[in-house]
This record gives structure tokens, sequence and C-alpha cells, in this order.
């Protein structure tokens, strides 16, 4: 076996291989033997068909399909003589494959980038600094009872948290524009559903009142033609409803699976869940200014193989999201291109890390987040187990541990600074991020 390689980009390579034409007619020869004895032709006994007419049957598609399995175990061997790590499967391009003639093809693939990690010093991280307080309790908790709150229509005047049944319909200058109507639309008063100053002119209005608001759209308004311009609504009034708050008690702790005799114990779990989201969504926050700063600080050419089989996990993502109705092919490849080669990017970006610092995954770490993914269960010790008796789980545990080294490592060298929030702004800064 002859080979060549020629790089023609900084990832791709072209790699020439020449294979003696002694080898490939001989597997070609044991091929139609072996489809001698075994095939079925009309006017033969099973197993005494002459091998010349076998090969005139069968020899092109047998040859052809010698050839691959040659193209590619021979592929394989250069690669691992050559010593060359590749991303993703080649594209082969036959130059010669008349029988009786030395085969030779070309491989066409990518390599994995040579990376050179940027200044980390230079990646700025904003890391939110907030505390649960008892009022971010009081409107969890209430929160979680208007989730579970019956409706009764009421006939005096609407206020906050009321929900509304409203016709509207939207005019500039005096004329309709597109999607500025509706009917019978259901409204939570206070629930910032609509643009900016609607809401608040509706509160007061009650069942049967018509009249009409003005608003302007927001200048940064998704849809540039309403963008930053003035608005009248007229609205009519079919219902108000109040919501009927339930009881603090077991029957409604059990409905958010919590085990608790009074309303204390309650707010003590609620705290605890809050807890693990304020710590989840300031980690998300992290580590979002720390991959923004890795991508703005590092030049790196991405494998379009690697992006490929990327934008081919979002795709099946997508499909089971939406309940797996359709093929993921079906879907355009280029909704899912640039969040493909960020994840490629920033998964290449975090393995050099790891090389260049030698991390490894702490065992300690990994059963500790294993704990802490098991206490949000109402069987922890089940759930500790389960990944104790299967590798691929806790192989994706040691995977989180391991990113998490990563973002401590950078963290050590950029310039981290903590800004003051409340519970909901960090909680959203986190949930931004995603």
């Amino acid at each position: 076996m002859q080979v060549s390689v020629e790089t023609t980009s900084n990832i791709e390579r072209r790699m020439t291989i020449g294979v003696p034409a002694q080898e490939i007619d001989e597997a070609v020869q044991k091929r139609l033997q072996e489809t001698a004895r075994t095939v079925r032709m009309n006017g033969f006994r099973p197993g005494k068909i002459p091998y010349k007419v076998v090969k005139r049957r069968f020899g092109d598609s047998v040859r052809q399909e010698v050839v691959g399995e040659v193209m590619r175990d021979n592929y394989v061997k250069a690669l691992q003589d050559q010593d060359i790590n590749p991303a993703g499967w080649p594209r082969f391009e036959p130059k010669t494959m008349e029988e009786g003639k030395d085969l030779e093809f070309v491989a066409v693939f990518e390599v994995l980038p040579e990376i050179e990690l940027g200044d980390l010093s230079k990646i700025q991280v904003e890391k939110p600094d907030a505390e649960i307080t008892d009022k971010d309790i009081d409107n969890m908790i209430d929160n979680l009872r208007r989730q579970q709150a019956t409706m009764k229509e009421v006939k005096r005047k609407s206020k906050n948290k009321d929900v509304l049944l409203i016709d509207f319909k939207g005019y500039i200058d005096g004329e309709e524009f597109e999607g500025g109507s509706a009917e019978k639309h259901k409204l939570t008063l206070g629930s910032d559903q609509m643009i900016p100053g609607f809401e608040k002119a509706i509160v007061g209005g009650k069942a049967g009142d018509e009249f009409d608001i003005e608003v302007t759209f927001p200048e940064d308004y998704q849809n540039q033609d309403l963008a930053g311009k003035p608005a009248t609504f007229s609205i009519k009034i079919h219902e108000v409803q109040e919501p009927q708050l339930p009881e603090l008690n077991k029957e409604f702790f059990e409905k958010f699976g919590i085990d608790a005799e009074d309303e204390e114990a309650f707010r003590a779990e609620v705290r605890k869940n809050m807890e693990r989201e304020l710590k989840q969504a300031i980690s998300n926050k992290v580590k979002n200014d720390v991959v923004e700063g890795l991508l703005e600080t590092t030049e790196l050419e991405v494998p379009a193989a690697l992006v490929d089989q990327e934008i081919d996990r979002l795709r099946q993502d997508a499909v089971q999201r939406f309940g797996g109705q359709v093929d993921f092919q079906q879907l355009p490849k280029e909704i899912f291109q640039e969040q493909a080669e960020r994840r490629v990017k920033t998964g290449l970006l975090f393995q050099e890390v790891v090389r260049k610092n030698d991390l490894k995954a702490d065992d300690a770490k990994v059963d500790e987040k294993i704990r802490e993914i098991a206490s949000t269960y109402e069987q922890p010790d089940e759930v500790v187990a389960h990944f104790s008796n299967s590798p691929e789980q806790r192989q994706q545990i040691e995977s989180a541990v391991l990113e998490d080294a990563v973002i401590d490592v950078i963290l050590e060298q950029a310039t981290v600074q903590e800004k003051k929030m409340n519970y909901e702004e960090a909680v959203q800064a986190g949930q931004s991020q995603q």
C-alpha cells in the first residue's frame, strides 16, 4: 500500500492510497468462488455453477463491493500508519478501478484543528450575587397557588391578577394593522403579556365596558414596522374572573410532590427548591460568559463533518420534543447551523483546556453531584443506586464534573465581577443563557 497526504487547508487533507491489483483481484476471485457455492441459478444445481458464469453474472457488483471494503480498510490502516486523527468519515474518490490494474483512490477528510487558546485574562464574567428573601418565598408560593386556582366570575371593576376575556382591535394612524386584533382573548392583568401600558390601561374596567386606550410600541419591538409607533386599541371586556386560591394544606402540598405537615415545613421545602434553582441559574450565567469569552478570544475553524453530526443531533432532539411525528431529516439544516457550530467550537475549546491542564473528573465531586441530583427525588437512595449500576449514566455525570473543572480553570484567569441582583433577576439571567 502506497500512501501520500496533501494538506489542502488548515483542517482538510487529501490522502492518496494505492493498492496492488493482485490484492483486489484475489479478493474478488475469493468472493466469486463463495458466491458460486451459495447462489442459486436456474439450470444449475446448487454449488455446481461454473465460475465463469458466476463471474459474468456477478463480477461487476462483487468487484464494486470488494473495492469499497478495500478502500475503507486501507484508509483506516493508513490513518494509523500516518498517526492522523480524522474528524468524521471521508469522501472517497476512486481514480483507477479497472481489473488487472492497481487500485488508486483519494480519501478527502478533515482533521481536528490545532488550537491555540487566546488570552483568558481578557474574558469578562458577570456573576449574579443574589439571596432568597421571605418575600421571594411568598411570591413563589403565591404563584404555586395561582397555578391551582379556580376562576370565579365577578361584576366589580378589574384589578391586577384578575383574568379578563376581551376583544381588542389595534389601529395606527387610523388604519388597522396585521396581528393587532383578537376576539375572546384571555388576559391576566399584571402578567406583562401585552406591550407596555396595555394591561395597566385596562385595570379598572368591568364586564360590558367598551373603550379605547393609547399605547406606544417599544423601540426594540420584534416587528420593526410597528417599533416605536403610537397605537390605539379599541377594547371590549366580556368577562372579569377572579382567581380563587387554594388553602395551604397537606393536599395542596402533595400536588407539588412535597410531604409537609404545615405551612412552615412547606416553606422550608420551597426555599430548598429555590436555592437549587438560584444556584443553577448563577452557574448557567457564569458558564455562558465563559463560553462567550472563549469564542471571542480564540479563533477556530471547525470541521464541517462535526458540525453536520451536531446538526443531526439537534434535529433529532427537536423531533422528539414535538412528539416524533416527522423524520428529523425533513427539518432544514440551516435552522440549526449557528447553534451546531457554537456547540462544536465550545466542545473543542473545552477539550483543549482539559488537555492543556491535564484535568480529570474527581470521583468525590462525581459522587457529590449524583447525591445532589438524587436529593430532588422522592427516593434518593434508589437514584444513587441507579447511577452506581449504570456506567453510562455515571459517565454523563463525570462529563458534567469535568466541564465544571474547565470553568473553574478559566475563572482563575478571567476577570470576574459580581453584580447584585434579586432572586427573580438572577434566575432570569440564568434562564436567558440556556
